[in-house]
């Protein structure tokens, strides 16, 4: 698996290498580089995120400002901006407006601006880590970094929130106890319709509202990566997690084109590997976050539930065909060979 996602990696960063020697305007010449080396001013970016400093994806953010930081000979410098008043969406425009010089955003933010991707969307597109590893590390990626080209910003990595789990006021150990469960799901007709095909009542509501909602018995259940169970103070009253493990979710890196344009040529390929490096990092550190945070909402008296996953995703994937989903052949294929690479490292 390894040696695929280098050999992948390689290949793009060379691309990407080549198109900016040959077909970009404005990048850092070689000469002006030199210039710039002995003026010992670093060059500085800003890296927005919306979640608190202290959750997986910032820190992640902060050990690939140290890599770069490291890789660049301290020429590159990025500061972390987390904990965001500004929304996702309204960070990825001004991003695409070159306002700002990277922001992150989650898979399904993205959908509304790339419709190819509502294929990531899919409850039970991934049975595991990996096979979503394969796919963003390799051909899906290039297909959305295309994609995100066209918007006018650059895909410099994939971080990621992992599985999505169910947080709900009642005990939930399979699938009929979904029956008279109101559940906050984003507005995403295919998440909705996996808890309608569970027998739960989906209910979208903007993220602010999720706590009130709970608290004033408008929804009693919930539904989020599980490190947001604690972050966000839904253990306060859903006192159960059910580990329906439905969605994974990626969270990309997002730079402007005015700001990838400042990287100076010599120093494009050390960055990228800097940053691939930190994606990697943030990826270990989510799985020992999460650990560490079960046994915290363990500790304050919350209950962890399995169920049975290949009922629930036989269920999506009968309603699934019901309604028609159909989705873009070539992001199929990419899907595909993924799980196949992550089925057969090497």
């Amino acid at each position: 698996m390894k040696k695929i996602v280098t050999i992948n990696l390689i290949v793009i960063m060379v691309l990407s290498f080549i198109y900016c020697v040959y077909g970009e305007e404005g990048r850092t010449t070689a000469e002006e580089s030199s210039v710039y080396k002995e003026s010992q001013e670093p060059i500085t970016f800003t890296m927005y995120f919306v979640d608190p400093e202290a959750s997986p994806y910032a820190e992640g953010g902060m050990k690939i400002a140290e890599l770069v930081s490291d890789a660049t000979e301290g020429r590159i410098e990025i500061e972390i901006k987390a904990g965001s008043e500004i929304g996702e969406r309204d960070l990825l425009d001004m991003t695409m407006e070159n306002q700002i010089d990277i922001t992150t955003c989650a898979n399904s933010i993205l959908t509304n601006y790339i419709p190819q991707m509502n294929i990531l969307d899919q409850p039970y597109l991934w049975k595991t880590a990996e096979e979503a590893h394969a796919a963003v590390d390799g051909a899906l990626g290039k297909l959305i970094a295309d994609k995100v080209e066209a918007l006018g910003m650059h895909v410099i990595g994939f971080e990621e929130s992992g599985f999505r789990n169910t947080f709900s006021v009642k005990p939930i150990e399979k699938i009929e106890d979904f029956q008279g469960v109101i559940i906050r799901t984003m507005e995403n007709k295919y998440h909705r319709a996996a808890f309608e095909a569970f027998g739960a009542t989906p209910v979208s509501l903007p993220y602010p509202e999720v706590m009130d909602a709970l608290r004033s018995g408008k929804v009693n259940a919930c539904e989020n990566a599980t490190a947001n169970c604690l972050n966000s103070g839904y253990y306060e009253i859903t006192k159960n997690v059910t580990n329906t493990q439905h969605v994974f979710t990626f969270i990309l890196l997002l730079m402007s084109d005015a700001a990838y344009q400042r990287i100076p040529l010599e120093y494009l390929l050390p960055f990228q590997e800097a940053v691939y490096q930190g994606v990697q990092w943030e990826r270990q550190r989510l799985m020992e976050a999460n650990t560490e945070i079960e046994g915290k909402l363990s500790e304050l008296g919350i209950a962890f539930h399995e169920i049975d996953i290949g009922e629930l995703k036989k269920a999506y994937q009968d309603i699934a065909r019901e309604k028609g989903y159909v989705f873009d052949p070539e992001w199929v294929n990419a899907v595909n060979q993924a799980i196949r690479e992550a089925a057969f490292p090497g």
